[in-house]
């Protein structure tokens, strides 16, 4: 099955399932779906950055600083985190992620999706999914800061991002809490 033939689940403002399409006719008309960001770290704590190949649906050639994708339909945002991380990266026996927050994404154009941030840490040997990631590094935090300004980033994953560094300075946990 191609990537546009997935089936995904389609969901309304408050993210409750209101009906299934297939990925490439939900990306065409709009249609509100579930996506997983996780953002992966190494043994010394640098962040994986990738840079997706030309052949994606969405955001080809793009960088980013999560793995992840869209939820199945039927799939838990957290199944889906730990299939999509192991995917991306090549590897199996990976941590289950851990959720830190969750907001509905908005591209502007009138188009949503609700978004489910986790992290994980990653000291197995990467081997990224030659479909999905043309290039790929772990970076420190200031390396990623400093190629903020410099590479072209996925809007959805800059968004993330800048949440996700709110989130952490605001001091809470995975639930919501100080």
């Amino acid at each position: 099955m191609s990537a546009a033939e997935e089936i995904l689940d389609i969901v309304d403002e408050q993210d409750r399932v209101v009906g299934r399409s297939p990925r490439g006719a939900a990306y065409a008309e709009g249609l509100r779906h579930r996506c997983a960001f996780i953002e992966v770290r190494d043994a010394e704590g640098r962040v994986f950055v990738h840079r997706r190949t030309p052949t994606k649906l969405v955001y080809p050639s793009f960088y980013d600083v999560f793995v992840g994708g869209v939820v199945g339909a039927g799939e838990s945002y957290d199944d889906a985190a730990l299939r999509e991380a192991e995917e991306e990266l090549g590897v199996s026996g990976l941590p289950r992620p851990e959720f830190l927050f969750k907001f509905l994404s908005d591209d502007g154009a009138g188009r949503s999706w609700w978004s489910a941030v986790y992290q994980v840490r990653c000291e197995l040997p990467v081997r990224p999914q030659a479909e999905e990631i043309d290039w790929h590094a772990f970076l420190t935090d200031e390396e990623v800061e400093r190629r903020l300004a410099e590479w072209e980033w996925t809007p959805d994953g800059l968004a993330a991002y800048e949440r996700l560094k709110a989130h952490r300075s605001a001091g809470r946990d995975g639930r919501g809490r100080r």
